[in-house]
């Protein structure tokens, strides 16, 4: 793989962090030959204000551990330290004003965002300034994308529709993880070790 000087921001409540996000992760970074993913626990996604989410420290912690000993990764508290919703655009500003002007930034989603992406806050001004790289398996089909057209120019559709990168689905979900703990079951393989041994550890997800 040739290193560039990219990054690859990848955002989520990672609640917890699971096998599935890295190596989705990986699987963009070396297709689009980035330097760095950093994961970026949200603070309080715009989309799940409300909804019970475990404590910011513990998700970070989680994050941390779970790519201690790689060198691709980084994590990034930014959004544990903003107040209130954690927009995406002002995640993109904070790492623009860290790098060079030449280095690009990518953001990840996954293919179950891409329809809403027309929602999101200021999405026009946030396709500008950084490129939206969608997670989609294998022979996945785009569908309608009309509710992007209405809020975006054609030009940046068109960008959206090209960073759309086969990547196998890999059908690992946090819900399922935090039910697994609740009923007792094993959840080795679908975190890594030190992720499982902090769940433990912390009693996380017992009570839910």
């Amino acid at each position: 793989m040739t290193i560039e000087k990219d990054v690859l921001l990848f955002g989520g409540t990672f609640d917890p962090i699971h096998h599935g996000h890295l190596i989705v992760s990986r699987w963009a970074a070396e297709q689009l030959e980035v330097a760095r993913v950093v994961l970026i626990p949200s603070a309080v996604p715009p989309h799940k204000v409300g909804n019970k989410i475990t404590a910011a420290r513990d998700r970070l912690q989680m994050a941390q551990r779970a790519v201690e000993d790689d060198e691709l990764f980084d994590v990034s508290d930014c959004e544990l330290q903003r107040e209130g919703p954690s927009f995406t655009l002002d995640t993109v500003r904070h790492f623009r004003r860290l790098y060079p002007e030449d280095i690009k930034i990518y953001w990840l989603i996954g293919a179950d965002s891409i329809a809403e992406l027309a929602g999101w806050h200021e999405i026009k001004q946030l396709v500008e300034e950084c490129t939206i790289v969608t997670a989609a398996r294998p022979g996945f089909e785009t569908g309608n994308l009309s509710a992007l057209d209405a809020v975006l120019e054609e030009n940046q559709v068109s960008r959206i529709r090209q960073h759309i990168l086969d990547i196998p689905q890999i059908d690992i979900s946090s819900t399922d993880i935090r039910d697994r703990v609740r009923q007792g079951q094993s959840i080795r393989y679908l975190v890594p070790a030190p992720v499982a041994e902090y769940i433990h550890k912390h009693r996380l997800y017992q009570s839910r």
